[in-house]
């Protein structure tokens, strides 16, 4: 029998509503796919607004490649404004591969079909369901509605109105409806045109699944998403502001709404049959807990703020895994794994990629480099499509009154450069999801600077956002202060962009106390996530770990929050914890490279050094650009089973091509001798002649002028590759993490380095400043902390009284350090001894 493939799409859908409802009984057909079929997360998109995320999931692409970018477009002639249509699509979806390639598919509902595809098969676009809340106001189905047309007249009398839906069917969802003052409350009406409009897509599809040869299908159900959009203030537990007896009538809706969806999958699952491959999932989730927001701030798709960042993954079929949970799935991922279902080539060009992990044998996958450029009929629209046919009333109230968007400007240029300016708005934040920072910021600045009588507030938003993204922490605070000029109702809460920004100019404390202030009027996860990582930064990590925990109670399903505590795990030596922790962080979000190094450290601590080679190589594979801190971890780990580490220091005793060697200490240790020696040993010096010698250093400083600028511009240290070169230790955390470093560190007395500088500089040895000593102090548990946590750095310390005294013994282990071949004589004849004229002198 031919194995077909059946995708549903319940928009919204959630896992923290539906766990429950499983445990209860309550969804009886979807547990019955989980407990034969595979299970999970699904990552949404930035911005999750359904249109461009529904699409992205039929394409396998991000919405800059695939074209729509909002609910609504500008109709070509720019003589007015209408809902986001499929003739905006500029990818080829799943059902355009698959008729190219003889299948057939029928698509239900999806959203934006209309107009229908000229597909091999069946297509009944989002047009077909749609109704007004008028009982009185039917609209005639507009030309494009289905494909074939002819369709339209055998499936026309499955159209359900409002008007339809009765008492008996009001009170299986809301017992107490009776009690409803519908001269004030609508929320009836609502309703009803929810439920209508879902039990039309329900009965077309499964009158096409019935009638009809099929290989491919595509459901799209708005259900869950709509209730709510209209119920969710309602839903258990009762927030504080809302009224008792609302609460009573209201609060068993989106319970109701889950139950139906079920009943619509057991009828579909029925239909399908054992062979057929069933994939259920939702393009995000939506918030039901303490995050719930009662009053919408004013700017476009607002309600689009309750939407959570996981939506829910389910498929089973022939070859599916049975009752396993699977990680790490993205909306783009949905395209690929189907037509590799389908034996067929994988678009390079597509973002996503097949889920391999869902799959009891899991076959290679094959790759083109796009379906976009073979020819052939793939059952697109023609070049040329009539305006008239494409504009929709009833979609356009529909978007007004869930709030996506505003009521169009009467005058239609206002309404057209308002839906450009949103659509421009769109897809800078796409660009800012898939941090190409610099394409959205050209938009942004570009609005601003063209956007006449409009909000300018999101805009400034997303350019903080950025701003933190690069690390512009002055341009940050610069747009902050704009925001809040702009802002003079206080309508945002801009406490956790003030935090970020504290923590990024290194204002540790003033964040924290702002974010301990704002944790007392009202508490939420990313309050305490900030705290945390400002305790992070002063490496108060007791403090850090509780205020993580605090955030993972509230939001347990936060991937930054496990991957942040997870590191401070690290640090805290609790490594079994923080491998669980960085595990749980990959299982939510699988392309996150930080958690996949983090995972890495804590096996490699914990000796499972073959699996923490798999962990690093991911995130170096994840990011190869910028991770090179994966690739020295992954040298380290090769090279640990060979070579035993110097427990006092940390070094493998292997030379690496292209190595930088430092030479480093606090000022007045001896890092001058140091260069010198290095240098007559035969190694070449990063040098110049900035600094002459003085009766401080009679031999030389040997520095390099632009490694005191390191903080600004480290591209200097490309010159030192092969070479030695001499860097202060308060520098060396600017170093650039491409290169390997071996550092010679040298360790002296504080006391002493103390007196020597205040001899050089004119004043009293004998009189030694605590806060000197104690900044000094600081300087070097910093180094240690630092060490530990760059894979691509090597140390070696190196006292001071010891190369004087004992020269030899400190020498050789240098030169096994470095890795090559030195002048032991040379190195040796380097020393002198009578420098040494800061001794601290003990009774």
């Amino acid at each position: 029998m031919k194995q077909k493939t059946l995708l549903i799409g319940w928009d919204a859908a959630d896992w923290k509503i539906i766990g429950p409802m499983l445990a209860k009984g309550e969804m009886p057909a979807l547990k019955k796919l989980i407990d034969n079929g595979v299970y999970g997360n699904m990552s949404t998109m930035n911005p999750p607004f359904s249109p461009m995320l529904w699409t992205s999931v039929a394409t396998g692409k991000t919405p800059d490649k695939h074209g729509i970018h909002g609910f609504i477009e500008v109709m070509p002639d720019r003589k007015g404004i209408r809902p986001v249509t499929s003739y905006s699509r500029k990818s080829r979806a799943l059902w355009n591969i698959l008729t190219n390639k003889g299948y057939k598919s029928n698509v239900v509902g999806w959203w934006p079909s209309f107009p229908a595809e000229p597909i091999n098969g069946h297509m009944i676009s989002d047009n077909f369901q749609k109704v007004s809340k008028n009982p009185k106001k039917k609209e005639p189905f507009k030309k494009g509605t289905t494909h074939p047309e002819a369709l339209l007249y055998t499936i026309s009398d499955l159209k359900i109105f409002p008007e339809e839906i009765n008492d008996e069917h009001i009170l299986t969802f809301m017992p107490k409806a009776a009690e409803i003052d519908q001269k004030i409350d609508k929320s009836l009406t609502s309703f009803a045109k929810i439920m209508a409009e879902n039990t039309t897509v329900h009965a077309a599809a499964t009158n096409v699944m019935r009638t009809t040869e099929w290989d491919f299908m595509a459901v799209y159900y708005d259900l869950i998403d709509h209730f709510c959009h209209a119920f969710m203030k309602y839903y258990p537990p009762k927030l504080p502001p809302i009224k008792q007896k609302q609460f009573d009538i209201y609060k068993d809706a989106i319970r109701g709404a889950y139950i139906y969806q079920d009943m619509m999958l057991e009828r579909m699952i029925e239909l399908a049959g054992p062979e057929t491959n069933i994939i259920v999932m939702s393009d995000h989730g939506y918030e039901s807990g303490n995050k719930r927001i009662l009053k919408m701030p004013k700017y476009q798709a607002a309600p689009a703020l309750e939407h959570r960042k996981f939506g829910i993954f389910v498929a089973s079929g022939p070859n599916i895994k049975k009752n396993e949970k699977v990680f790490g799935l993205s909306l783009i991922d949905i395209a690929p794994t189907i037509l590799h279902m389908f034996d067929l080539p994988i678009g390079k060009d597509m973002d996503g990629k097949p889920a391999l992990e869902i799959f009891k044998n899991p076959k290679t996958p094959t790759y083109i480099d796009s379906w976009e450029n073979i020819k052939g009929d793939f059952g697109e629209h023609p070049e040329k499509i009539s305006p008239e046919i494409l504009s929709n009333q009833e979609t356009m109230q529909q978007l007004i009154d869930l709030g996506y968007i505003d009521k169009p400007d009467d005058k239609i240029e206002n309404a057209v450069r308002k839906t450009e300016t949103d659509l421009r708005h769109n897809l800078a934040r796409v660009y800012l999801g898939k941090k190409d920072y610099e394409s959205a910021k050209e938009i942004l600045l570009e609005l601003i600077d063209h956007t006449e009588k409009l909000d300018t507030i999101p805009f400034y938003l997303d350019l903080i956002t950025i701003s933190l993204g690069e690390k512009d922490f002055d341009s940050a605070e610069k747009y902050l202060t704009i925001i809040r000029k702009k802002d003079s109702d206080l309508e945002l809460n801009t406490t956790i962009t003030a935090a970020k920004i504290h923590i990024g100019k290194g204002r540790h404390k003033k964040a924290i106390q702002l974010l301990i202030e704002a944790i007392k009027r009202k508490p939420n996860s990313e309050l305490f996530f900030q705290k945390g990582r400002a305790h992070t930064k002063l490496k108060q990590f007791e403090a850090a770990e509780k205020s993580f925990s605090n955030a993972i109670q509230l939001e347990p399903d936060n991937a930054r929050y496990h991957q942040a505590i997870a590191v401070v795990y690290l640090q805290l030596n609790a490594y079994e914890t923080a491998a669980e922790h960085a595990l749980t962080s990959i299982e939510l979000i699988k392309y996150f490279p930080q958690a996949h190094y983090t995972l890495g450290e804590a096996l490699t601590k914990l000796g499972d050094f073959k699996n923490a080679k798999i962990a690093f190589e991911t995130a170096a594979k994840l990011r190869p650009k910028t991770y090179h801190k994966a690739e020295r971890a992954i040298e380290n780990i090769e090279d640990q089973s060979r070579v035993p580490l110097d427990l006092n220091s940390k070094a493998t005793y292997k030379h690496y091509d292209n190595q930088i060697t430092v030479v480093s200490g606090l000022p007045r240790s001896g890092t001058s001798m140091m260069m010198q020696i290095l240098s007559n040993g035969g190694m070449i010096p990063l040098i110049d002649e900035t600094r002459q010698a003085d009766e401080s250093n009679p031999k030389g400083y040997y520095e390099y002028k632009p490694v005191r600028n390191m903080h600004n511009d480290n591209t200097c240290l490309g010159e030192a590759q092969n070479k030695v070169v001499k860097i202060v230790a308060p520098l060396l955390k600017f170093i650039d993490r491409q290169y390997r470093y071996k550092v010679v560190f040298m360790n002296r007395d504080i006391h002493e380095i103390v007196r020597s500088q205040q001899k050089m500089i004119g004043k009293d040895p004998d009189t030694l400043p605590i806060t000197l000593l104690n900044a000094f102090t600081r300087q070097l548990k910093e180094i240690e902390f630092w060490k530990n946590n760059e894979p691509g750095v090597e140390l070696l310390y190196v006292n001071y009284t010891d190369m004087l005294e004992n020269p030899e013994t400190q020498l050789k282990k240098i030169r096994e350090f470095i890795g090559i071949d030195m002048d032991k004589e040379a190195m040796k004849n380097s020393i002198d001894a009578s420098l040494y004229r800061n001794r601290l002198v003990t009774n």
